[in-house]
């Protein structure tokens, strides 16, 4: 896939959202698309409220399906999500996740931009939201409850705020009225989201998004692999110095941060940074 290097990323991914929320005139009718597409899940993090969701968020599928009660498993939204995880791992947060795209335009907002190499340790909660909050909880609260709450989704997911219940409460006055401590919450959650991904790059990404922290599990084993050719590599530290996830490739080139932008191949200047969907080489290293 060294073509991508050619194209545009916020191009890329202004398109990947566009067709994960492709019907536009929901959002002036105020009504949530539920035609065929919505059984099906979209790689990226996207609300299934969102009046123009073309297919369901996985997470959201997943807590869903998991949180009923006839149900233990969820074979097909796990299915899916592996599938994407082995065919492109974390390069669908740096190309193909409408949230991570957000994050990307609030990032371009002028302002003193702060690191977050000293906050490593908060990536970790991600998978404490992935495997604690969301799937133990689930698989224990099923055998007292009839449905479980999708926890995830109802109490922190920021982007079930601004993509449904702000555009639907927009169009809905009766929905306005019955808004409450809940959506107060929520709303107090996407503040704090943007401010921070303003000053920081990508906060949700890095430290609480479960399904990043899901696909990062696949960036060893996954089609599209990151490779280092070290008989190039000068060791100049570049890669390093222009990646925003705080990811040195050269120490490890499928790090689990690791969402695949490129930005690192791009300013490599011996050429030694590749991508591609060919079979992983191990160099010398």
């Amino acid at each position: 896939m060294d073509k991508i290097k050619n194209l545009n990323r916020m191009v890329i991914q202004a398109i990947a959202t566009f067709f994960t929320n492709a019907h536009i005139s929901n959002f002036f009718t105020g009504k949530i698309y539920t035609g065929p597409t919505k059984k099906v899940c979209v790689p990226g993090l996207n609300c299934y409220s969102c009046p123009g969701a073309a297919g369901s968020c996985p997470i959201g599928s997943m807590q869903a399906v998991m949180g009923a009660k006839k149900y233990k498993f969820s074979y097909y939204v796990v299915g899916t999500m592996m599938f994407f995880g082995v065919v492109f791992a974390r390069l669908i947060c740096g190309f193909l996740c409408p949230f991570g795209f957000f994050q990307d335009l609030l990032a371009k907002i002028p302002s003193k931009k702060l690191s977050t190499k000293k906050l490593k340790p908060l990536r970790y909660v991600k998978y404490i939201i992935l495997f604690g909050l969301m799937l133990m909880m689930t698989l224990v609260l099923g055998d007292k409850y009839e449905v479980v709450p999708p926890i995830f989704c109802k109490y922190i997911c920021p982007q079930g705020i601004i993509e449904g219940a702000i555009p639907l409460a927009i169009k809905n006055p009766s929905l306005r009225l019955g808004l409450g401590s809940l959506f107060n919450l929520k709303l107090t959650i996407l503040i704090i989201t943007i401010i921070l991904s303003i000053i920081f790059y990508r906060p949700f990404c890095k430290w609480i998004c479960p399904l990043g922290a899901f696909y990062s599990l696949f960036n060893k084993y996954s089609l599209y692999q990151m490779n280092v050719d070290m008989n190039k590599c000068v060791n100049c530290g570049k890669c390093a110095r222009v990646c925003r996830m705080d990811v040195d490739i050269r120490k490890n080139d499928h790090d689990l941060e690791c969402i695949r932008c490129n930005d690192c191949k791009k300013a490599c200047p011996t050429k030694a940074i590749s991508s591609s969907f060919k079979q992983r080489r191990d160099y010398e290293k």
